[in-house]
């Protein structure tokens, strides 16, 4: 088998919908989380840093516009022909009135070079009215709409202080997939309490999840978080992956998700100020190339027991 086919990645799956190259723009609109305000807790997800994932120009201060604009500028020096996907990012972006988001979605939309809108958000944060609305939206532009999944483990979404149950995951990803509109997942792998064979069979679980995209990262212990101070007081409740070993975790993984999943992303890479471990000290496409060469070694690919364990 031909090393690209071994997995189905993000960018032929926007080469299928765009007959351009397409550059996803981080949004930070200002909104906070359930788990965060007090309606279902505080203090957020216990691995939670906005600051990693946050560009610069990445800013509450600035408006919807003001952000696209300053992003699409610092791309559009090298490549000046790309379009570009709207990202509202940061916390949970259906988390307000259905007006007021409405608005954000539309701004987007009207800033030149924007094709679509990819919204983050969480299981609990989607009303009907909603979905009323981006059932309506996804007809009319490119919309991807993706969960925080982070675990499938309800013991493990109380420990880290998610606020909500994998059922209400489920549900989520059901309601938005039956009106047409694509639905991505995000998973952390590594979580304390979860072991090789507990994420193993999360991969199944989230294959039964009728999604379209799926985003998966190493678990990173971040300042600023309560997960840090955790693993302060108990080194020995948390497995941080080297990079080989999180290599063949992934493939594991990998072999065992529905071979149409389209997989967007296996690492992150925490701003190094903030970053406690693991510290790799390799870049995200350096990860790629040494995932690459280890499918090859093993001779193996996306949903190779797939079927099998299903029977």
């Amino acid at each position: 088998m031909e090393e690209r086919t071994r997995y189905n990645d993000f960018a032929k799956f926007l080469a299928l919908h765009f007959p351009f190259k397409v550059q996803k723009i981080s949004l930070n609109v200002g909104f906070t989380c359930p788990n965060r305000d007090g309606v279902k807790g505080y203090g957020g997800c216990t691995y939670c840093n906005n600051q990693t994932f946050n560009p610069a120009y990445c800013r509450t201060d600035k408006s919807v516009t003001e952000q696209l604009e300053e992003g699409k500028a610092f791309f559009a020096r090298k490549y000046p022909e790309m379009r570009y996907l709207a990202y509202f990012q940061a916390y949970t972006n259906t988390y307000a009135e259905l007006e007021k988001l409405r608005q954000m979605y539309e701004d987007a939309l009207r800033v030149e070079g924007v094709v679509g809108l990819v919204i983050g958000t969480r299981p609990d944060c989607m009303p009907e009215e909603l979905l009323d609305y981006l059932e309506e939206l996804n007809r009319r532009t490119f919309l991807l709409v993706e969960y925080g999944i982070e675990s499938t483990d309800n013991h493990t979404l109380q420990r880290i202080n998610r606020g909500h149950t994998f059922e209400c995951t489920a549900d989520a990803v059901k309601r938005t997939a039956e009106r047409g509109i694509r639905v991505g997942g995000h998973v952390i792998l590594g979580l304390p309490g979860e072991d090789h064979e507990a994420i193993i069979r999360q991969a199944a679980q989230v294959s039964d999840l009728p999604l379209t995209t799926l985003k998966m990262h190493q678990l990173q212990l971040v300042r600023g978080t309560r997960m840090a101070r955790e693993y302060e007081q108990h080194p020995e409740d948390f497995h941080l992956y080297e990079v080989d070993e999180y290599i063949d975790l992934v493939i594991d993984y990998l072999e065992r998700v529905r071979p149409d999943l389209v997989l967007e992303r296996f690492v992150s890479q925490s701003p190094k100020e903030l970053l406690i471990a693991p510290d790799w000290g390799i870049k995200n496409y350096e990860f790629a190339v040494r995932m690459k060469r280890r499918l090859q070694e093993r001779d193996t690919w996306q949903g190779k027991f797939y079927n099998k364990e299903k029977e």
